[in-house]
């Protein structure tokens, strides 16, 4: 009988890394979407308030009856203030059944709660490239951290399809996550720098051998 061929299966660490590489990757996205849903929600807040000062501006000081009066326009100035004041009313109901501050903040605490998870998550892939630690304990610390995503998600507002448009192309196209060496070394002092410089060995080896021997102990006779 033919030997019958088998497909090796993959070990314990390999599996439980595509697990933590997935996890992060969900973690990354969701963060990222959180994020702009707060500039959104922010960007939105203040459009609505300049709009309420503009519009409180022109209902209070009823400069367009005004002008209207000085044009013999009376009744259209009147239609146009009724309008302005209706758009104001609008305008001012929306925000009290809407609270765009309050939801910002919130979609800024579970991007900020995400953070931590995401960080946490390469720390655990690290730990396990490393094998600083077993594998055991690595799955036990990803299990913790499911149960705390799963308490974050359970409060998170929901997102929207253009927030999630604008955290893909922040991290697939503008690579928000990611770093050049030379972005890195700016941030860090000069002796955590990967390029320091050329090494002194390298750049006058014949002065270090020079110097290497007028340093020598003389030979005994």
């Amino acid at each position: 009988m033919a030997p019958t061929s088998q497909v090796a299966s993959p070990s314990a660490s390999a599996v439980l890394e595509g697990h933590l590489r997935e996890c992060f990757g969900r973690v990354v996205y969701s963060h990222k979407t959180h994020e702009k849903c707060k500039d959104q929600l922010r960007d939105k807040l203040g459009k609505v308030k300049f709009a309420q000062m503009v519009l409180a501006a022109v209902s209070t000081g009823g400069g367009v009856t005004a002008i209207c009066d000085i044009g013999g326009w009376r009744t259209f100035g009147a239609i146009v203030a009724t309008l302005v004041s209706t758009a104001l009313l609008i305008l001012n109901a929306y925000t009290k059944e809407n609270d765009l501050a309050q939801l910002a903040e919130r979609h800024r605490k579970i991007g900020a709660e995400l953070w931590c998870i995401r960080e946490k998550y390469q720390a655990l892939l690290v730990a396990l490239a490393m094998n600083t630690k077993p594998v055991q304990d690595i799955s036990a610390e990803a299990d913790a951290l499911l149960e705390s995503l799963g308490t974050i998600y359970k409060d998170a507002p929901s997102t929207t399809p253009v927030a999630y448009a604008k955290a893909q192309e922040a991290l697939q196209v503008k690579q928000d996550m990611t770093f050049e060496d030379g972005e890195i070394d700016k941030m860090l002092p000069p002796e955590l720098r990967r390029n320091r410089g050329a090494s002194p060995a390298l750049v006058a080896p014949n002065a270090l051998a020079a110097g290497a021997q007028l340093s020598a102990p003389p030979e005994s006779p």
